[in-house]
């Protein structure tokens, strides 16, 4: 089989994906076959974490190589340095056509980490006010109510009680074709479609889903019963003591069994539907000859508890349903396909793998593994996460460092895979805590990250669909935002299908 000189390359990103929401990596429940298939086709890593379990800094970790302590982006309002290197950055200098569509969450909005095109749809902040997927569904008089309602605490305090007793687990105020999976799927099966042979393309797909509001549309809604769903792994009748400080998004001590059950059914059925399209785009590339020789990689930012030690989404300790996130590659010329790894891989992997693929040698500050080597592994891999927390994790074992003595935390995962006894103070531990306290230490080299960099004035692509930082665009879209969903108030939110104002 003859490669190309440049292979093409897909990177598909979900948000909020638990590394066991995989049919192929052993959940019973769930109906992944297109992602299954890739699977098969490529590399299915059992034990791959994000770098920091919150969305934009786990963003910028996989573009750039670097940990949250490096790149200094650790918040969700967090700006990338411009000085660093990223690999559609280096990707584009070496000649690649980049492009982005979906959820990227940049500040500013459309940042230029090195993509040549951005076709946005976001869900958080300021991003929803620019975006090329709400001013659609502003052209069109429609609003995803659920998910602005979920999302900005503003209109979350007008939420009915409905929102609150399904933990926001409820169909979709869009009908399918609006809803922004849909929407990104088709878009980016539009970029697919303008691919050739001769290779040399970067698309990177990014869905808002199954990050919460679990609002999948009908009719994938009824994919799943609720009532035959089982409880994840790690559910507890009451949140544990230690995990009390963590109040949760919806309040965790007042999770209930049938609540979380109805919830991780509508996330599997979010999950299921981006798995349709995830279909969509590799039978687009079959079709055009495309698909052996295109690298294909899927994964997540972060995890969800969903119903973990009795909580929900995220926040807290930095316990592996938050960092252990789906990870696939399909290396081009089918290269081991159907094989699982056992690597300790980290998404600041990914950055120096893909430019690997692509020929381009990563830089010195990209120290990752490159994933393509079969015996590429590491003794420890890190983590970090808000309230500085730092992670040291072996296969075997796992220390949780804080701020202060009380959020100290250290599991034998072998004996005690859901992290429930704590072992921190137990004597026959310390020389083992002791080993796992020096490799973070030598891992931050620093007491503490740096300040938070945020730059809304930061170089953004120049493109026609961009809207100008001068404009009163924001304004605009957040009065139809108001106006809108004030309108569908009194109908409890039912879907808008027409026009505004027809």
């Amino acid at each position: 089989m003859t490669m190309p000189k440049r292979p093409n390359l897909l990177f598909i990103l979900t948000d909020e994906q638990r590394g066991d929401t995989l049919g192929r990596a052993g959940n019973r429940q769930i109906q992944t076959p297109h992602l299954d298939a890739l699977a098969d086709d490529g590399v299915l890593f059992e034990n791959a974490f994000c770098a920091y379990p919150v969305c934009t800094p786990s963003r910028y970790s996989l573009l750039s190589g670097l940990y949250v302590h490096q790149h200094g982006g650790g918040g969700n309002s967090a700006t990338l340095a411009p000085g660093l290197p990223t690999f559609p950055r280096l990707l584009r200098e070496a000649g690649y056509r980049t492009h982005a569509v979906g959820k990227m969450h940049f500040t500013p909005t459309y940042l230029d980490v090195g993509f040549d095109r951005l076709e946005l749809a976001e869900q958080d902040g300021d991003g929803r006010l620019d975006d090329d997927y709400h001013r659609d569904l502003r052209a069109h008089g429609l609003l995803d109510r659920l998910d602005i309602m979920d999302q900005r605490a503003e209109f979350r305090a007008r939420a009915p009680e409905d929102y609150w007793r399904t933990l926001g687990a409820q169909t979709s105020d869009l009908p399918e074709e609006w809803h922004s999976t849909t929407w990104i799927a088709d878009r980016a099966l539009r970029a697919l479609d303008g691919w050739d042979a001769d290779g040399g393309n970067l698309l990177m797909v990014g869905f808002v889903k199954p990050h919460h509001p679990f609002d999948p549309p009908a009719p994938w809604d009824r994919m799943y019963d609720p009532d035959r769903i089982d409880l994840l792994p790690g559910w507890t009748p009451e949140v544990p003591e230690r995990d009390r400080g963590y109040s949760g998004y919806f309040p965790n001590a007042e999770l209930t069994p049938e609540a979380v059950r109805h919830a991780t059914a509508f996330y599997y059925a979010t999950i299921s539907q981006i798995d349709h399209h995830i279909g969509r785009m590799t039978a687009l590339l079959r079709r055009k000859g495309l698909y052996d020789d295109t690298l294909v990689v899927f994964t997540s930012d972060h995890g969800d508890y969903m119903g973990f030690h009795h909580m929900l989404l995220k926040g807290g300790h930095i316990y592996d349903p938050l960092v252990r996130v789906p990870l696939l590659i399909k290396f081009p010329g089918g290269e081991d396909a159907g094989t699982t790894r056992q690597t300790l891989a980290s998404l600041t992997d990914l950055a120096p793998t893909i430019l690997r693929q692509a020929r381009v040698e990563p830089p010195p500050v990209m120290k990752g593994l490159n994933l393509a080597q079969a015996d590429a592994d590491r003794p420890f891999l890190f983590a970090s996460s808000t309230g500085h927390r730092y992670m040291a994790r072996s296969r075997t074992h796992k220390l949780i460092l804080g701020r202060d003595h009380s959020q100290n935390l250290f599991f034998d995962l072998e004996r005690d895979p859901l992290e429930m006894t704590d072992l921190f103070e137990e004597p026959s531990c310390q020389a083992h805590i002791e080993e796992y306290r020096r490799a973070i230490t030598n891992w931050l080299m620093f007491d503490a990250p740096p300040p938070v960099y945020r730059d809304t004035g930061a170089p953004s692509i120049a493109a026609p669909n961009v809207p100008p930082a001068t404009d009163d665009h924001r304004a605009q879209t957040y009065r139809y935002f108001e106006e809108q969903f004030e309108r569908t108030a009194g109908d409890g939110g039912a879907a808008v299908t027409g026009k505004a104002h027809e």
